[in-house]
């Protein structure tokens, strides 16, 4: 929801400045529909509104047709943000890809296997890659892991239960080298991507970052800068996950915190599939057109326009 709402934009913004110009409309047509117009610069107020009841019924003042005249302006300026465009989501590129792969970097030095908290950081990582092969059902999931050395457990594939039972069964007692070689992880991951076509999505599951951002940047860029996230496994506050921001930082990605719903999830899915929907090498984004969303509330707006108004007759009688 909050992705949804920092995306909202118009398409055309320059067509909200008809908004003043409707509002300008609704305050002519509310002064040419008093029939008393002419008379209030000649008569005193008080005596021409006694003079109005002693002729027949009494004139409508702006202040009681003010329910008209709101619902007129009401639906001019709907059409106007209609004819905006108000738009927050990427329209799908039928000519791209209909699922990228997202290759998974999860780290599995000691560190993550630490007793420390509740739930080790490692248990964490695979809890939540369970939950992200849930959520991309049949879209293909890569799975590489990284101590001191970087080794792909599983290249992008479509049965993404194989690779959350996978994960589940990393430790670092099965990696041959201990330490922190993200960069060779990222390089590792330029390979995959090399052999897939239309590229892929990055995501680093880690709890902390050892590595110089600058040489962990060099590695990403070697590999032509894919879109790349990183999920931190352990608390806001943390040191850890400071340094887990200043891989972010020089990578020019996104860090999600975790959480303790599906939030986290979420946002990875939303930010792989807008990726993946995104236009053409060399062509911007196109953006989906929402205004037609405000169609019911329009034809509420028309259908009361034409209800039943009240005669003179039927106001004397």
């Amino acid at each position: 929801m909050i992705d949804a709402w920092n995306a909202f934009h118009f398409i055309r913004p320059a067509c909200l400045l008809l908004i003043p110009i409707a509002i300008g409309l609704a305050w002519s047509w509310n002064r040419s529909r008093d029939p008393l117009r002419g008379w209030r610069n000649q008569i005193d107020s008080d005596l021409l509104d006694a003079l109005a009841h002693q002729n027949g019924p009494p004139s409508k003042h702006w202040w009681q047709r003010l329910p008209s005249i709101t619902w007129l302006l009401a639906g001019w300026i709907a059409c106007v943000v209609a004819i905006a465009g108000p738009t927050w989501r990427v329209e799908a590129n039928p000519f791209a890809q209909d699922a990228q792969p997202l290759i998974i970097l999860m780290k599995a030095d000691e560190t993550m296997a630490s007793a420390a908290l509740t739930t080790t950081p490692l248990q964490r990582a695979a809890l939540k890659i369970a939950d992200l092969a849930q959520a991309r059902p049949g879209a293909p999931l890569g799975l590489i892991t990284y101590s001191g050395s970087a080794h792909t457990v599983l290249p992008p594939t479509e049965d993404t239960s194989v690779v959350a039972d996978m994960a589940a069964e990393i430790s670092p007692a099965i990696m041959p080298v201990a330490g922190d070689a993200l960069d060779q992880a990222i390089a590792e991951a330029g390979r995959l991507l090399h052999r897939s076509e239309g590229g892929a999505t990055l995501l680093i599951i880690a709890n902390q970052a050892s590595l110089d951002p600058q040489q962990v940047a060099m590695a990403y860029q070697a590999i032509g800068s894919p879109p790349i996230e990183i999920l931190s496994l352990l608390p806001e506050e943390s040191q850890e996950t400071e340094s887990l921001q200043a891989i972010a930082k020089a990578l020019g990605g996104k860090r999600i915190p975790l959480t303790i719903d599906d939030q986290d999830i979420q946002s990875i899915v939303q930010y792989a599939e807008r990726r993946a929907s995104s236009g053409l090498a060399g062509q911007s984004d196109r953006w989906q057109e929402s205004g037609y969303w405000l169609s019911p509330l329009l034809a509420v707006m028309v259908a009361w326009s034409f209800r039943r108004e009240r005669t003179s007759n039927e106001d004397a009688s």
